[in-house]
């Protein structure tokens, strides 16, 4: 079977009255399932719990999305019972065989691309926009994967000697513990799951406890493209208890995570120490999180920077990793700038994400909408407050976790809202004396994830390539919106161990090499 060149999964246009009516009605059935019951998938046996973890819509918290059955140790035990039992065929299928799941499955998720989409509305608080960029991205993923599959299980150039045949194969690693994120509860959850099962390990599914429906709906789609039943183990629980069970697991062979800097590095601390029995070193491969800077020259298209600040630190509520949480601008433009910022800002809507013309919906959930308010009343002392600062109306009227778009000028650069993740629509806004200043400032942090520059000087433009220290750098555009294929991304330093998601190794993060040598 032959695969076209990968092309990324197209937007859905809103603006057309056909595509704006399917998606209310891709609303109207997820809301029809309000209260369902998903059970745990185990070597493909369906099991139900006592123990259910509540998901609930943020924008209104007593609407119930669905009852997920809540995992516990034994079966952690028997989910890797399984996946052990699985791997032992499943590392020996044809690559090629592999990645036409995932084609078949990207091809069913198109198919009910505006339910995944909607889910997403209700269960994590994405405008639409938000919600249908995050199915696409997974069915990139898929897409994405599959072909990479093809072009890893093709044979590999050595240099040959006389009388010998050879060569290099790789080979799966074993057991996967897979924990993404609730921030996007598709994408990242659907890329790191499928770009293990491709390279033919079997995994352990432990999705994000605020998030567990659309990963439950992702099970299903798996199964349905043909997926042997033990490859993909799908179990909610606990992270304090079923998560670090598996982690220190002997049989657990990788951890692949997603999420905070500080349960990426509890992660990383206890799969370093060998158990009884243990006969690998585990492989960790995490992305956790950043405090990403747009950094605004004095030669730049103002308004254009003013825009790509506020889609980057305000979209989905700034809750994503690769937000501008730090705008890092030029004295000479620092109150026009500010000015901008300000103005585009209060032309957000906020609401319920289910009406289409919402651009800002509530914060995740209870603990993230505290967090955050912690954050704007430290922030209160360490700038001057230009917007924001509190809840919204809406947080009163709804009982929703909604939350102002906060702007916080003045900051210093040690300052802890320059410095702490705050995952939320809060901006600081610190001024540069210069551009090489500005850079400084930029790399002053633990984190090296994302990085935007706005400027027309071309000297400027090659400095930031060589000195602004991030994964992922933007020059002329918003920090957010990496597309796969197109910007493998991840970062540097306490932003995770340097993948890159949708790049060109990326699968080999799930892989060993294996050298054969035969005398002719």
């Amino acid at each position: 079977m032959a695969v076209v060149p990968f092309r990324n999964e197209p937007l859905t246009d809103f603006s057309r009255p056909e595509n704006r009516d399917a998606f209310r009605q891709a609303l109207e059935l997820v809301q029809s399932r309000f209260g369902r019951e998903y059970p745990l998938v185990i070597g493909g046996e369906r099991i139900m719990t006592k123990d259910r973890i509540v998901s609930t819509n943020p924008a209104k918290p007593d609407e119930v999305v669905g009852y997920v059955c809540k995992a516990d140790r034994e079966l952690a035990d028997k989910a890797m019972a399984a996946a052990l039992a699985a791997f032992e065929e499943w590392s020996h299928v044809n690559p090629k065989a592999r990645a036409r799941i995932l084609l078949k499955a990207a091809a069913i998720m198109r198919r009910r691309k505006h339910e995944f989409s909607a889910t997403m509305v209700v269960e994590i608080g994405k405008n639409w926009a938000e919600a249908d960029a995050d199915t696409a991205e997974a069915i990139d993923f898929l897409e994405y994967y599959a072909r990479e599959m093809y072009r890893l299980s093709e044979p590999h150039e050595l240099t040959r000697i006389p009388g010998e045949d050879n060569e290099l194969y790789y080979i799966p690693l074993g057991v996967g513990l897979v924990i993404p994120p609730w921030n996007f509860p598709c994408a990242i959850m659907v890329g790191m799951t499928s770009a293990a099962i491709v390279t033919g390990n079997t995994v352990i599914l432990k999705p994000a406890s605020i998030t567990p429906v659309i990963a439950a709906l992702f099970v299903e789609v798996m199964e349905e493209a043909g997926l042997p039943p033990g490859v993909l183990n799908f179990l909610p629980g606990p992270g304090g208890s079923v998560g670090d069970y598996l982690v220190a697991h002997p049989k657990t062979r990788f951890i692949s995570f997603t999420g905070s800097k500080e349960v990426g590095l509890r992660i990383n601390e206890v799969a370093a120490r060998t158990a009884p029995g243990q006969v690998w070193i585990k492989r960790v491969i995490a992305e956790m999180g950043g405090k990403d800077a747009i950094v605004v020259d004095k030669d730049c298209d103002l308004d254009e920077a003013a825009a790509g600040i506020v889609t980057s630190a305000f979209g989905f509520q700034g809750q994503k990793c690769s937000a501008c949480s730090r705008a890092i601008i030029h004295e000479d433009v620092y109150e026009p700038m500010i000015d901008l910022i300000v103005e585009k800002t209060k032309a957000l809507l906020q609401g319920d994400p289910r009406n289409p013309d919402v651009h800002q919906g509530p914060v995740a959930d209870k603990n993230a909408y505290e967090s955050i308010l912690r954050y704007i009343e430290i922030g209160r002392g360490e700038g001057r407050l230009l917007l924001g600062g509190g809840p919204s109306a809406l947080a009163k009227e709804t009982g929703g976790y909604f939350i102002e778009p906060t702007v916080i000028a003045d900051v210093d650069t040690k300052a802890r809202i320059a410095q702490e993740e705050i995952f939320g629509p809060v901006l600081a806004v610190i001024k540069a004396k210069d551009f090489k200043d500005a850079i400084r400032i930029a790399n002053d942090t633990e984190f090296g994830l994302t990085g935007s520059v706005y400027s027309r000087n071309r000297a400027n433009l090659e400095y930031a390539r060589r000195h602004f220290f991030v994964g992922n750098l933007y020059l002329n555009r918003k920090s957010t919106g990496a597309l796969v294929g197109v910007h493998p991304f991840g970062g540097f330093n306490m932003s995770g161990t340097d993948s890159k998601a949708g790049g060109p190794d990326y699968l080999l993060l799930f892989t060993q090499p294996k050298a054969v040598s035969e005398k002719l």
